[in-house]
């Protein structure tokens, strides 16, 4: 971890009367450091910013001043500006300067070529030090090895990192274009409630006790869902807002407690003039700010086929790899783990590895211990030779079955197979995630490749084990396929709905649904979800009211703002785009957040805490 320690005479005690007098006065930045080209030589010039690095070659002083915009080389020279050059002598890392200057070029062999401004510098003719710095804890520069806990808790300096800030105007530049092209589509952007009731939503809500309405909660929004339904209602027809939204949830590198989305709704729509419209924005975004077009339209994909063929519903398309279903070839098998698994109702699914006889033994070994993080019991493996194939499993496998293998699989001498046997949701998880870990270890995968797929037709409900009842996969008010409506009450896991994602590189950045305009047909999905009308009325009455008044078809799309961009900038972690993130654990090292509630607060609430502090 690289942190600077303080050095002596960091308070800069001699320097406090010359700060506290040194004022801006009737000074006005007039350039910013990336701002000088050849052209502005003999300009005179005011530059105002930090210093990155200051440089004492003995009768000149050399400082890189830096601003947002980027780094210009200041030099004091005693014969131009014997004062300023004299207290040029104090400057240390981060003061913060301005001065005023002539543009000149660099010396013959002096050219920087790595920066803009590298052709020229300026001879500082005043220089007014406008505030001084501690040490900063790390140094302001990109690919600095220092812990994101410490990054964390000094935030405002690490701001101060190109990589970062360039991170900022990207996001900036998104949420610019984004407004600009839905504006001209005529969508009008709306603000939803930040305090709002909670509803089931499939996260667990943030809470904010109501003073004036003792003991009752408002609770932060997981999406302005209801309320943008409600618009379509009202008669807007085309909303959008940029909104801000809170889902108290174990976290990871994609996820935040509050985050951001761009959020759409529309009346009287079709699934594709969704896509279209989605389309024609993410175009638009990759072409100013990445340079090239993704060029839709994009590729669709049933959820049916996405879990079959790469065992998850966010499919990275940029390599193959792809699993296939080997249950009724290997039913009659003798090899135990099979047909048990396939007399449990599992099945039995292969991953085709291209060269995989190369895998060592232990590389097998590890790649059978990582499937068991998603339940599987364990892997068994083929390494298809020259001279047959070898495996502990071969023996069980008579010649037909190995037959039948090699033509559903087109087996080729050099493969490995893996296979994966239990239950269908494990198989698709473990072979599914094995899939991916491959790519990566075996360099399968193009990093500079955007493959972008629309996957459609989801399940409306799911089986939830533990609470004995289905579940809505996206949400309750996800209309069902009109055609699979028959099912609803006596097939209820067979219905399709009109729901819809868009996965980037194995990445969900949105998805949404045609939603369900009618109270029948939403009294009937409430139903099939064991909510009985009194149930309904109470979490949902508002909405259930309004369906009544002229609800017209609508539609809409939410997409993760924050995970779209960390794409864009090439980031592994959508806290080095967002100016201010939490940790993993919820918590602001900066501020210290959350913290303990003064009690006066808590008794004007009517609240009390006990917990145990130990645990």
């Amino acid at each position: 971890m690289n942190v600077i320690e303080p050095r002596p005479g960091d308070e800069f005690s001699d320097l406090q009367e010359e700060l506290a007098l040194d004022q801006l006065g009737d000074w006005q930045k007039t350039v910013n450091c990336n701002g000088l080209r050849p052209e502005d030589v003999g300009r005179e010039v005011i530059l105002m910013g930090w210093v990155q690095r200051r440089r004492d070659h003995g009768g000149l002083i050399f400082v890189d001043l830096r601003d947002r915009e980027g780094l210009t080389q200041v030099v004091f020279d005693p014969n131009i500006s014997e004062k300023s050059h004299e207290r040029a002598g104090a400057l240390r890392s981060e003061f913060v300067l301005a001065v005023r200057g002539t543009t000149r070029f660099r010396p013959d062999g002096m050219t920087n070529t790595k920066l803009p401004t590298g052709e020229i510098e300026v001879a500082a003719v005043e220089l007014r030090i406008l505030n001084s710095s501690k040490t900063p804890p790390f140094q302001v520069e990109d690919d600095v090895e220092v812990s994101e806990n410490i990054r964390l808790k000094y935030r405002y300096i690490d701001l101060r990192r190109p990589k970062l800030l360039k991170n900022l105007v990207a996001r900036h530049k998104v949420a610019q274009i984004t407004r600009a092209h839905f504006n001209d589509l005529g969508f009008m952007e709306v603000e939803t409630p930040v305090l709002t009731r909670s509803t089931p939503e499939g996260a667990r809500d943030y809470l904010v006790p109501s003073r004036v309405n003792a003991g009752k909660f408002f609770a932060l929004p997981q999406s302005p869902q209801l309320f943008k339904q409600i618009l379509m209602v009202a008669g807007i027809e085309r909303y959008y807002q940029i909104v801000k939204c809170f889902r108290d949830e174990d976290l990871r590198a994609d996820r935040q407690p509050e985050f951001t989305q761009l959020d759409l709704e529309m009346s009287f729509i079709r699934e594709e003039d969704i896509y279209a419209m989605i389309e024609g924005w993410v175009d638009r975004l990759f072409l100013e700010l990445k340079g090239f077009s993704p060029r839709p339209p994009f590729a669709r994909m049933t959820y049916g086929e996405a879990m079959d063929r790469y065992g998850t519903d966010r499919p990275d398309t940029r390599f193959e790899l792809l699993l296939t279903e080997v249950t009724d070839v290997v039913a009659q098998s003798e090899f135990r783990v099979f047909r048990q698994a396939i007399e449990r109702g599992g099945m039995v699914k292969a991953l085709r590895v291209p060269g995989g006889k190369d895998l060592s033994r232990k590389e097998l070994d590890e790649l059978i211990e990582f499937v068991k993080i998603f339940g599987a019991r364990g892997m068994a493996w083929i390494k298809i030779q020259a001279d047959g194939w070898q495996s502990p499993i071969t023996k069980f496998l008579a010649p037909d079955i190995q037959q039948g293998l090699s033509e559903r699989l087109g087996i080729e001498a050099g493969d490995a197979i893996l296979f994966v046997a239990d239950q269908r949701k494990i198989v698709n998880d473990a072979l599914g995630n094995l899939r991916v870990r491959l790519g990566k270890q075996l360099g399968l995968i193009d990093a500079e490749a955007f493959n972008f797929v629309w996957v459609t037709d989801f399940p409306l409900l799911e089986w939830d084990s533990a609470e004995k009842r289905y579940t809505s996969v996206h949400h309750p008010f996800t209309a069902p396929l009109e055609s699979d409506m028959g099912l609803l009450e006596t097939h209820p896991e067979s219905v399709r709905s009109r729901a819809y994602d868009l996965v980037l590189n194995g990445i969900e950045i949105g998805g949404g649904s045609i939603r369900i305009h009618q109270q029948d047909v939403q009294r009937r999905v409430f139903q099939a979800l064991g909510i009985n009308d009194e149930e309904a009325k109470d979490k949902f009455g508002f909405l259930l009211e309004a369906l009544q008044f002229g609800a017209p078809p609508h539609g809409g799309v939410a997409f993760g703002l924050d995970r779209l961009v960390m794409i864009l900038c090439g980031c592994a972690s959508i806290r080095d785009v967002i100016a201010f993130p939490k940790t993993q654990k919820a918590t602001c090292l900066m501020t210290n957040a959350p913290s303990e509630a003064d009690v006066n607060q808590l008794l004007e609430l009517c609240l009390k805490v006990e917990c145990d502090r130990n645990k």
